[in-house]
């Protein structure tokens, strides 16, 4: 292309854009129509990481042509297949087809809720979305919230708010502490680090033979702390946690927070979608007692990421934790606006991404989120009833959520090193996509059932598969 050439112009065509726009949008149905086929193919077509950068560096410099659809195509072919019912891996949406549409929107009219005028859309359905969250799982009337960037941002700005409103001095901040589960997300002791609260200030208590909590323990754990000079806080409750899906106890874990006058958080990234199942949101009893949770829209309900809910119960609300001196955004520093999202955000530009969950909502209803959950909790019980009939496999609990450890027992081999070597296998052969955890100090293999198109058939062939690796590495 000549230099004079207008290249701006051309790229801001509308005629070009609506070319690509329905060629891509022609490549994206066939995947997802390929991906629902009974020969669907590879889940992952594994390549290490030095093969995939090399590939990449050398499209980069190309002097080949290329158009938005050739590289859209080269993008689909190198990377995993969320919607491949063979997906059983981390815990990422299977996304609706319909988020393909609103994060072209979101792309293009580029809103931010940063103050009303540059979102007015997003900090509005902000505000529904919330007010409609808030009262699902129990909140006071007029309980606040809004959509930041993901469970680990969304942890921190609920522990910051836990400080500022236990009332504690800045003096005295060096001597803060949590508690918390021992099988809590990493990111809840991150987020307490990045707070300056101290390595032993994060009391993490034990949990029981589920993986749960154990709320008997809460108590001493607190007098130790108290008695050893710590400012304990805030306790945060799982819903449910990463490696095996467990809930704990939350009724107990609010009786005690209150008790203490301690701020309860709870961490419903995963499994706080629970709430829309009338079969499954018992294991969310005593949520509403918590004073603050976060949800995960990119997890069970269907989006892409990052986008996470968090609801501050009204009655325990401080304002505008985050708002900054900035004349230049908003005359009233001292006014709690739920139209300017920064006020209340470590974010300033932060894109419109409750447009995915709004649409799914006004297109679907709730019930989308009912049938997702019980579908994807439901193959969780019935995959671990196939376990249980296989002689030669074993879990490592009881599922109570879409999260499965399990493992193959031999012999002939250690127990640890051959499931290793059926992981490895699985992802060289790339049919399906598994991950593994450590339980009790075994290693396990693990499924987070994320795609609610997956059925019996396909967790019957992932059986027989590996059934087929360890036999074979057994006798290798």
């Amino acid at each position: 292309m000549k230099t004079t050439d207008n290249i701006l112009g051309k790229a801001y065509s509308a005629d070009k854009f609506r070319k690509d726009a329905q060629q891509v949008t022609d490549i994206i149905a066939e995947h997802l129509q390929a991906s629902q086929s009974k020969q669907s193919g590879k889940t992952i077509e594994w390549a290490s990481p030095e093969e995939q950068l090399r590939f990449w560096q050398e499209d980069f410099v190309s002097s080949d042509s290329v158009d938005l659809p050739g590289l859209c195509k080269n993008v689909f072919s190198h990377s995993i297949n969320f919607h491949s019912k063979g997906y059983m891996g981390h815990q990422v949406a299977t996304t609706l087809p319909v988020t393909a549409l609103t994060s072209a929107i979101i792309g293009y009219l580029n809103n931010c809720t940063t103050v009303y005028e540059l979102g007015m859309a997003g900090n509005s359905m902000e505000k529904v979305i919330i007010g409609h969250l808030a009262e699902k799982f129990g909140y006071d009337r007029g309980s606040t919230g809004f959509v930041t960037s993901g469970g680990s941002l969304g942890n921190l700005t609920a522990l910051v708010t836990a400080r500022t409103s236990s009332g504690i001095a800045e003096k005295d901040y060096h001597n803060l502490a949590i508690m918390v589960s021992e099988e809590a997300h990493y990111s809840v002791e991150r987020a307490a680090k990045i707070m300056g609260i101290k390595t032993e200030n994060i009391i993490k208590v034990p949990v029981d033979d589920h993986f749960s909590i154990r709320p008997e323990l809460l108590e001493s754990a607190y007098r130790q702390a108290v008695s050893d000079g710590k400012l304990v806080f805030c306790v945060v409750g799982c819903a449910c946690t990463t490696s095996v899906g467990a809930y704990d106890d939350l009724t107990a874990v609010a009786g005690f927070a209150q008790k203490h006058h301690l701020w309860f958080h709870v961490d419903g990234a995963h499994g706080g979608a629970v709430i829309f199942s009338d079969k499954y949101k018992h294991l969310l009893n005593g949520i509403e007692k918590s004073d603050s949770l976060i949800l995960d829209f990119h997890k069970m309900m269907l989006v892409p990421p990052l986008s996470t809910a968090i609801i501050y119960n009204s009655r325990n609300r401080k304002a505008n934790e985050f708002s900054p001196k900035a004349a230049y955004l908003w005359q009233d520093q001292q006014a709690e606006e739920w139209y300017n999202s920064a006020r209340h955000t470590l974010e300033c530009t932060k894109p419109i991404t409750v447009l995915h969950t709004y649409a799914i909502m006004r297109l679907y209803g709730d019930e989308i989120y009912r049938q997702n959950v019980d579908t994807l909790y439901d193959l969780g019980r019935q995959f671990a009833e196939i376990v249980k009939e296989q002689k030669n496999m074993e879990l490592a609990l009881e599922p109570v959520s879409n999260i499965v450890c399990f493992r193959y027992l031999s012999e002939r081999t250690n127990h640890d090193e051959l499931n290793k070597k059926v992981l490895d296998e699985l992802l060289r052969d790339g049919t399906f996509y598994v991950v593994s955890t450590t339980v009790r100090g075994k290693f396990y293999l693990r499924i987070t059932l994320m795609n609610p198109l997956t059925d019996r058939q396909d967790l019957e062939a992932l059986l027989a598969k590996i059934q087929k690796i360890a036999e074979e590495s057994a006798c290798a």
